[in-house]
This record gives C-alpha cells, sequence and structure tokens, in this order.
C-alpha cells in the first residue's frame, strides 16, 4: 500500500519550493543528531565523511540508493540544532535542501526543503524525499524501512499536480 504523500509545493520567483514536514516525540538536540552524525544518517540516507561545517563540502554515499553512489554535499549553513542547508551536484541535477527543527513542547518539527529551478521536477523529487524522511522516522523507531517502490511512482501524480496548483 502506497503511503499518502504529505508534502506541498510552493511557487516562488526562482522556481518552487518542495516542503515536507515530519513530528518527533523527542528533543531537538536526539532529531539534530539524527539528521546531522554520520553514524545516524548511515540508517535513513547513506554515511558522510569528511569535516563537516558551514563552508565546507563533505562526501555522502547515498546508501539507498541503485549502487550506492557518492557525491560531494556542500554545507551552505549549519546552526545547531536548528538549521542546515546543503547544496549538491549529481547526475540527476542541481539540489538544494534545508532542514530546519523546532521544538514544540515534547515534539520536535522538522521541516525539509528543496528548492527546485522547475516546478514539474516535484513529480520526481516529492516521492523520493517522502521516501527517505519516512526512512529517518522508521529508523529512529526501529521499525523497519519503507520500500521505495511504495513512494514512486504512485506518488508522482500528487506532486506534479500540486506544483500546477494555483497558490
Amino acid at each position: 500500500m502506497s503511503p499518502r504523500p504529505t508534502g506541498r509545493v510552493r511557487g516562488t520567483a526562482t522556481g518552487a519550493d518542495l516542503v515536507i514536514k515530519r513530528s518527533f516525540r523527542a528533543p531537538i538536540e536526539d532529531v539534530w543528531q539524527s539528521v546531522t552524525a554520520p553514524e545516524s544518517t548511515a540508517r535513513w540516507i547513506g554515511l558522510w565523511e569528511g569535516e563537516a561545517g558551514p563552508g565546507k563540502t563533505v562526501r555522502l554515499q547515498m546508501g539507498f540508493e541503485q549502487g550506492a553512489p557518492w557525491c560531494d554535499v556542500s554545507i551552505d549553513a549549519c546552526e545547531p540544532p536548528r538549521r542546515l542547508a546543503v547544496s549538491m551536484k549529481d547526475d540527476h541535477g542541481d539540489w538544494r535542501c534545508e532542514l530546519s527543527l523546532t521544538a514544540q513542547g515534547e515534539t520536535t518539527e522538522l521541516t525539509f526543503v528543496q528548492h527546485l529551478t522547475d516546478p514539474g521536477l516535484a513529480g520526481d523529487t516529492g516521492p523520493g524525499w517522502e521516501y527517505y524522511l519516512d526512512m529517518l522516522v522508521a529508523s529512529r523507531l526501529g521499525e523497519p524501512l519503507p520500500d521505495f517502490s511504495d513512494y514512486y511512482p504512485s506518488q508522482r501524480a500528487y506532486y506534479l499536480e500540486d506544483a500546477r496548483a494555483p497558490e
């Protein structure tokens, strides 16, 4: 059964922002560790190596992609435990993404944003980020990891439609 897509595509002056949120019953510092520590990221997106910090580049192995390819990831901003902005370039294009965390009582909300130059790209990237963020949730809970085939192509139409919808 395909999970229900939760993200939205919002037009910007330079294209669109794909925005997806997840909530965790955990302290903000704990969630920050899950999205930044190499041993934690290895469980849901991939292992990274190198010296991290704003203006630096690390190498990320996309552990759940075919062939587990490595890519260079530039750290554009890092404001622990609230904001991480990165960019990278691979065979599929340029990627500019941000994670922001906000604490609300006993809950931490993660907001993921991918800045898209073409809103139509949301049809392919939206399902992928839904999958990866659900991988993050499952890895934190110790649950079985989801299967990408449950997300793509079944969520593609949702994101293409949302990208075309007036704001």
